[in-house]
């Protein structure tokens, strides 16, 4: 069996459409896109390309995400206090499991992600 590099091309791709649980949204309509260009065989690695409109919702990671911004402006908010994170264009970094707090979409954002379920 060979074993190829997956190209991140979603030129001919469709997403796959959706948006945060409704019980979770806090203002806006935070509609999202998903190309999911690669999954693991164990089930546990992903990584693709995630887009999303407007909008804040809480979020609870059970996963270690890595981000790459894309485009876009987004703001981070810790549950329990911490400074507030804003992310934008050319910004990298790392959520990892168990990070609760509020996700918000100030501009439309896209992002590379690469995400290990723990």
């Amino acid at each position: 069996m060979t074993v190829l590099p997956v190209p991140f091309d979603i030129t001919e791709l469709a997403p796959e459409k959706g948006a945060p649980d409704p019980a979770r949204v806090l203002s806006g309509n935070p509609d999202n896109r998903v190309w999911n260009l690669y999954t693991s065989p164990d089930g546990k690695f992903f990584s693709g390309i995630w887009e999303s409109e407007p909008g804040a919702w809480r979020i609870e990671y059970t996963e270690h995400e890595f981000c790459h911004i894309l485009d876009g402006v987004s703001r981070i908010v810790p549950a329990g206090g911490g400074e507030p994170m804003t992310v934008r264009k050319g910004d990298a970094f790392v959520i990892p499991a168990g990070f609760k707090g509020v996700w918000e979409v100030i501009e439309r954002t896209r992002k590379h992600y690469a995400i290990y379920e723990a």
